[in-house]
């Protein structure tokens, strides 16, 4: 069961009203193919995302088949969420392997239909905006719930939300009981005119009263008199809503090095950050930033908690935090500090990011110079990011890969983010450099829309640059995802253009690589419009151009792609030699992976001339690799070939069980 909800905080009071309504929804609920949905709404500060946790918690017991979670903010751009983004999340989480995703919306919708029919789930969603948000998000089984957090109704939900949850602030008994929680002070007690005066000031926000306790406990010491006679100048100067004012005194708090890497934090691409990647925010080296996060901790100036339960220490500032620190920013910032912190951590993840695809991906066509260790930026640790090349054994060089493929998609949102943040801000050569390793994990985790638009971005920031051999890389990358969405003739357009610069550029080994590469991405498309003749002479003209470099890995990959356009032509002899000869290049090379699906095509072709005796080893050989590496796309291929197989060769109980293992493949993806 899937289970995606942080630990419950500390300090709770209250929401009585609110968690009895629930539960009591939850017991009555009869909405046939429609789920419960509860939707939570109140101030920003109000512990809406926390009463939906805790919620979820209570509720566990009646909905076995696991509870899921998604931040609408994680994936919002623009003010906008890709909702085909949120689909894939959410379909991820229920099992369905990357390599599985359907490619529109309209088929994530569809799958997420199935994978969700019959079953007892709970879905969180925070921080939705709009309705429209939320019904694709509905799953389509009336015997599970939906707890939406937003910060205002939400009228927009189709035939409106079952039980609406508005939270007010909390009144004064519970906002002193929650104060007392956080603060454990005996001044609350001793000074009850002053505990009040603060109660008051933090309006019944629970953010607020956090932060109001933080506050007490880092002053201990002072007369709590004294601490709210300073509170309230400090508010009543500001003249800011009150949750901000209490912020605003935390902050001023703070020593240089805490503040500073506060009004930084909202320069950090993606929604959540690493110890090391604020200390390359900061610049200042891992014990300064180490320092100012504890610091930032202990003001209730971040979320500390290990949001994404990464084990990384991973942390995240809150939007309503965000806001506050692009304020503080304005007001007490040099105007340096942004575009030189923006810089630094732009090329922190771009450097991070070439690492972790060298180590996952190997050797191959890369153009961007290795950006070399940044000063005050520690990389990211060994525990991430590592190189195979110096493990002790190959199981460890193989979990090394592993955990470098893992970052990259940890790392993704940052990624894109910091494409979009290079190109406005002028590092063209910084954007489409983080695009070759964004390459490697789009490959295997397909999310057109951030795709398509990082590529886009990566072909204007080379284009902007004048470095025309990247234009010709990031328009060749830019075409896979357009014609995987069915835009053919946009992809067209893009390896027309690719060529056309390919044309103006001098002879080198760089460009004969390019052109090579390029003939390969436009067989491709050809193969994608089902014209192999055509891909065909484009394979076979890249595996000359790769054997005249020489580039040996550039031949085997166009062997094998040459001899699947030729069983597809129905040239059967000749495909299983181009085929043998890819297989027996990939094995020499230690390319386990390539080997695999080399040995598949080459077996599927060998039953198709008779010679079912040789392919059974190939095929069962292909099954363990893609089993071993968990690709549910490729299994099921190899499960339906091997039906076939065994049917053919008069064993109908295995092709029946090949049959079921493929069913049960396509059902836990959402695809029976």
């Amino acid at each position: 069961m899937t289970y995606e909800l942080p630990p419950g905080v500390v300090h709770f009071v209250n929401r009585e009203s609110e968690q009895s309504r629930a539960r009591a929804a939850a017991r009555e609920w009869s909405g046939g193919s429609r789920p419960l949905c509860l939707a939570l709404s109140g101030p920003g500060g109000s512990g809406k995302t926390e009463l939906a946790f805790r919620i979820a918690r209570e509720l566990r017991g009646d909905y076995p088949d696991g509870v899921l979670y998604v931040d609408l903010d994680d994936l919002r751009r623009d003010g906008a969420v890709q909702v085909a983004d949120v689909l894939g999340q959410l379909l991820g989480s229920l099992g369905v392997g990357p390599d599985m995703l359907g490619h529109s919306f309209k088929a994530r919708c569809k799958q997420y239909w199935t994978q969700t029919d019959g079953r007892r789930l709970i879905v969180v969603i925070d921080n939705a905006r709009y309705g429209a948000e939320v019904v694709p998000l509905l799953p389509s089984s009336g015997t599970s719930a939906v707890i939406v957090a937003s910060h205002g109704p939400l009228y927009d939900i189709a035939d409106g939300a079952s039980v609406d949850l508005v939270l007010p602030p909390l009144d004064a008994a519970d906002s002193a009981e929650l104060l007392q929680r956080v603060a454990a002070d005996r001044r609350l007690a001793d000074e009850p005119e002053a505990a009040g005066r603060i109660v008051a000031l933090c309006s019944g926000l629970p953010a607020a009263l956090r932060v109001a306790g933080h506050w007490m406990r880092r002053y201990h010491r002072r007369p709590l008199a004294r601490l709210a006679a300073e509170l309230t100048v400090e508010f009543h100067e500001k003249g800011l809503p009150v949750v901000e004012q209490v912020w605003d005194a935390a902050y001023r708090a703070l020593g240089p090095n805490a503040a500073l890497l506060y009004r930084l934090l909202p320069e950090h691409p993606g929604p959540s950050f690493t110890p090391e990647s604020a200390a390359a925010l900061l610049g200042l080296g891992s014990d300064r930033a180490e320092e100012a996060l504890e610091e930032l901790e202990t003001a209730g100036l971040l979320d500390a908690r290990d949001v994404l339960g990464t084990e990384d220490g991973r942390m995240r500032l809150p939007e309503l935090l965000r806001a506050h620190a692009r304020r503080r920013a304005r007001q007490d910032g040099d105007e340096t500090e942004p575009a030189e912190a923006r810089r630094r951590v732009v090329t922190w993840f771009l450097r991070q990011a070439q690492r972790a695809d060298t180590f996952a991906a190997g050797g191959r066509l890369v153009l961007a110079e290795p950006v070399r260790p940044i000063p005050g930026a520690p990389d990211a640790p060994d525990t991430a990011l590592a190189d195979p090349a110096h493990a002790g054994d190959r199981q460890e060089a193989k979990a090394r890969a592993v955990r470098a493929a893992r970052w990259l998609h940890t790392e993704r949102h940052a990624l894109f983010a910091s494409v979009r943040i290079a190109y406005s801000t002028g590092l063209d050569t910084q954007a489409w450099a983080l695009c070759e390793p964004l390459w490697t994990h789009c490959l295997d985790h397909p999310r057109q829309a951030d795709t398509v638009e990082a590529f886009r971005t990566g072909v204007a920031a080379a284009a902007r640059a004048g470095q025309l051999p990247a234009l010709v890389r990031m328009c060749c990358q830019l075409a896979r995802p357009l014609w995987e969405q069915g835009e053919t003739r946009a992809a067209a357009d893009q390896l027309d253009r690719a060529f056309a610069v390919l044309n103006t550029l001098d002879a080198s080994e760089q460009v004969a690589r390019l052109t090579a590469s390029a003939m390969e991405f436009r067989g491709m498309l050809h193969a994608a419009e089902g014209d192999w003749a055509a891909a065909a002479a484009e394979f076979e003209r890249s595996r000359e151009a790769n054997r005249a470099i020489p580039n040996p890995y550039g031949v085997l990959l166009q062997t094998y792609r040459l001899g699947q356009a030729t069983a597809e032509l129905g040239e059967l002899a000749d495909a299983a030699l181009l085929l043998a000869e890819a297989r027996e290049a990939a094995v020499a090379s230690g390319r386990e992976r390539l080997t695999g699906r080399i040995g598949f095509a080459y077996g599927r072709v060998l039953r198709e001339l008779g010679r079912t005796d040789e392919a059974r080893p190939l095929y069962a050989a292909a099954l363990a690799a893609a089993r071993d590496r968990g690709s549910d796309a490729d299994e099921v291929r190899v499960l339906d070939a091997f039906a076939t197989l065994a049917e053919e060769d008069g064993h109908p109980h295995e092709a029946e069980e090949h049959r079921a293992a493929a069913h049960a493949v396509r059902v836990r993806n959402g695809l029976a």
